[in-house]
């Protein structure tokens, strides 16, 4: 179990290191004006960010995650192994049951997280290194802080439940898909490890799988988390910016930055899943570890 934390904390990292910044692409392309667009699209998006404000400004927020997903990952997989081991093993309904019961008990920690990395990500949008001004925030910590001393404990909380209808199901369709290409991919001999080509093809479809199920519901959130950002509040709820989006834009909006997330999916994922192979290959090397994270092997044979 513990073995288990560790290594996805691990994969986790990994997986920040290399997706962030195309997380950061994703939020801007989310939340930028219909009327005022600042970027054509997803590459015209990293060119900008770069030239006005180097590359360090595609990593704006990343502390948050970092910081956050050590309880993220713990919860995920700890949720997902002791649910799997209640519910039984070896079921592609039980793998997606125990994935949307772990993502729904770590979006107490992943709502607050996403709201400070959100606000930190949109920083400086559009402006020059040089002519910023100085910081308003040092880092995620501190966004929390202002924000909860100007909107209280329900300004932090802002996105929660918009996380939670994003988090259960994606995780359900993250383990369930990661466990059906496993099983697709798995060698013929049980005592066989999967090959690091199948393994980060089968986590990185996962993410995609993933994404792509609730993404919507992610463009609703990114926008009520930036909301109020400038001290303006554009939405008066959930539905309002729903309505409101799609009114501005039409069905489109809902895919506004998907490109970027599709692109930064698969190698998070396939990031992750080696990682987390590799260190438990590593501290159990007489067990078969590729298949799941919560357990040795998904199938006997």
């Amino acid at each position: 179990m513990a073995l288990d934390f560790v290594a996805g904390c691990l994969g986790g990292a990994a997986g920040v290191l290399v997706g962030h910044p195309f997380d950061t692409v994703k939020v801007r392309l989310q939340t930028q004006s219909a009327s005022h667009r600042l970027y054509r699209g997803t590459f015209h998006c990293f060119a900008e960010i770069i030239r006005k404000e180097s590359t360090f400004g595609l990593y704006k927020g990343m502390t948050s995650p970092l910081i956050g997903l050590t309880f993220i990952n713990a919860i995920v997989f700890g949720v997902q192994g002791n649910v799997m081991r209640v519910i039984g093993e070896g079921s592609i309904l039980n793998s997606f049951l125990a994935g949307s019961a772990a993502g729904a008990v770590q979006t107490l920690v992943c709502a607050p997280m996403e709201l400070a990395k959100t606000r930190m990500q949109l920083m400086g949008m559009g402006q020059k290194v040089k002519t910023r001004k100085q910081k308003d925030v040092k880092n995620s910590l501190d966004c929390l802080l202002k924000i909860y001393r100007k909107e209280g404990l329900r300004g932090c909380c802002r996105g929660m439940y918009l996380t939670l209808w994003r988090e259960t199901p994606a995780f359900g369709v993250y383990f369930a898909t990661y466990d059906i290409i496993c099983q697709v991919l798995s060698p013929k001999d049980p005592n066989e490890h999967i090959g690091m080509l199948p393994l980060m093809f089968a986590g990185g479809m996962s993410g995609i799988a993933s994404w792509m199920s609730t993404y919507p519901i992610d463009v609703i959130k990114s926008r009520i988390q930036a909301d109020g950002a400038g001290g303006k509040n554009m939405y008066k709820g959930t539905l309002d910016c729903f309505v409101r989006s799609y009114q501005a834009e039409g069905w489109t909006v809902y895919t506004r930055g998907l490109n970027s997330t599709l692109i930064r999916a698969f190698p998070v994922n396939a990031a992750t899943f080696t990682v987390v192979t590799l260190f438990l290959r590593e501290m159990r090397p007489s067990q078969p570890v590729d298949a799941t994270l919560s357990k040795p092997h998904l199938y006997e044979k």
